[in-house]
């Protein structure tokens, strides 16, 4: 039997810590013998802290007068590609030098001023580059539900850490899905943020190529709730970071009136979709009740998304030198080539497309709170691909077009979740993508919360088989 203190929700452990009901130091000791159970197959948290260190930071906190703050005791990892002092970030690159970092990140640092216990780094795709997390530092993470599946990216660490209760709580990223993708196919949920609602200190552009965010993991919307209020609010270095009061996320999840959610599909063609996942996430959207069937198209969405991201791998490719790229997997490559490719008028083109796609989706909220459809295209693929290459029945073009479903969301830029809406016939969690409008991150969760509520699936623990695939070849 499971140690309840693995199974139990954040949000439930938290509120035991907050009491003094239970100790920092028996939180942080199930997880990590959690860890020492099943990460030698999931390979979710490939870089850990020594355990007497880590066990010393959860005494320091219990014998704190008062709770640190909302995570007080709450062990987490951070994502490979944030830094965290005293760790080396990889970003899963074998350019990169595995030496400490000398200062936390944003994020590290916002985790642990609210009282979490840094544990190690979750693993990602080599620089968050593609939704299958595999590289040649830390090598190949896989799904507790069929470990000889993809855990998805880039965040797959996160989300498989999660589902196998090896971690209560989880940092990630998204550009084109990363905390959506691997939400799906672990069977846990994922906020993509409104850009600025959480800031970055180390953004390259301020508002030009700013798709990636940073935001939540976590089993339940309430557990994710609690993970945005620490992460979220402003920062004066980020320019586009938002005033938000960050509070209001701790706030309970009240059940949402009756939403008029807007059923999108496939978007009028911007993507396909294997049938069982496109099936659960539409059963999923109406368990609240009337669905409205939308015919919409995200005009010009694939097109800005795919310049935004290119600008953003040119700004990478600049960093390094012509070796160093060699050494990189071929996405990498071929993103950093597209990326330098694109013109000046490719991006007044695109400029145009994101101001005509932002009026298209404000007329469609005034009608509609919330917007849905799949997460993810497929359910987890097996470990020995690096990506789809049919989907639906339809060969993809490239390695993007497998993530397509997320991609044009992130073009919008609203803040999207994925909750989990079921289970294929092969036993694989799929997700249902819900979308708000900007900045409506709490009505998002409130939503979604509701939607959980009639079909939790936050319960259910996979048990964790031994692999018999192995990963995809390295480039």
């Amino acid at each position: 039997m499971l140690n309840p203190l693995i199974t139990a929700s954040a949000t439930e452990l938290a509120e035991q810590l907050q009491a003094r009901e239970i100790s920092a130091v028996e939180v942080v000791e199930a997880h990590l013998e959690r860890i020492d159970e099943v990460d030698g197959i999931v390979n979710a948290v490939p870089f850990r802290r020594e355990r007497e260190a880590v066990l010393a930071d959860a005494e320091q906190l219990d014998a704190l007068v008062e709770p640190l703050g909302p995570l007080h005791g709450l062990p987490v990892a951070v994502k490979d590609l944030q830094n965290v002092a005293g760790l080396p970030t990889s970003h899963g690159s074998p350019v990169m030098p595995l030496t400490p970092q000398p200062n936390d990140g944003l994020v590290a640092e916002r985790l642990r001023a609210a009282g979490a216990v840094i544990i190690g780094k979750t693993n990602t795709p080599e620089w968050g580059t593609g939704s299958h997390t595999f590289n040649p530092v830390y090598g190949l993470t896989r799904n507790p539900w069929n470990t000889d599946r993809s855990a998805g990216g880039s965040s797959g660490g996160a989300a498989a850490a999660l589902a196998a209760r090896m971690l209560p709580i989880a940092d990630g990223s998204d550009l084109g899905g990363s905390l959506r993708n691997p939400a799906s196919f672990n069977g846990v949920v994922g906020l993509r943020p409104t850009v600025g609602t959480v800031p970055s200190r180390d953004a390259r552009s301020h508002s030009l190529s700013r798709f990636g965010v940073e935001g939540p993991m976590g089993r339940t919307v309430a557990d994710v709730s609690l993970v945005l209020a620490v992460l979220a609010g402003p920062h004066p270095l980020d320019a586009v970071s938002r005033p938000i009061d960050p509070s209001v996320f701790l706030l309970p999840l009240e059940p949402a009136e009756t939403p008029r959610i807007g059923w999108i599909g496939d978007a009028g063609g911007a993507f396909v979709c294997d049938d069982e996942p496109m099936a659960l996430a539409r059963h999923a959207a109406g368990v609240l009740g009337t669905v409205a069937e939308l015919d919409v198209s995200l005009d010009g969405a694939e097109r800005i998304f795919r310049v935004i991201r290119g600008i953003s791998y040119r700004g990478l490719a600049a960093a390094f030198t012509p070796d160093q790229i060699g050494r990189m997997k071929a996405t990498v490559r071929e993103n950093m080539a597209y990326g330098k490719s694109i013109t000046a008028d490719d991006i007044v083109e695109v400029d145009e497309l994101r101001s005509k796609l932002h009026r298209q989706l404000s007329d469609l909220f005034n009608d509609i709170d919330i917007l849905a459809l799949p997460t993810t295209q497929v359910a987890a693929f097996p470990t020995d691909w690096e990506f789809p290459t049919v989907v639906g029945g339809e060969e993809m073009t490239d390695y993007l077009g497998w993530m397509m479903s997320c991609c044009v969301i992130t073009a919008t830029g609203c803040p999207a979740i994925s909750i989990p809406a079921g289970f294929t016939s092969e036993g694989l969690p799929v997700g249902l993508q819900l979308v708000a409008p900007i900045g409506a991150e709490r009505r998002l969760l409130e939503v979604a919360a509701a939607i959980e509520d009639r079909i939790p699936y936050h319960h259910l623990v996979p048990e964790i088989g031994e692999p018999t695939l192995g990963g995809p070849a390295q480039a």
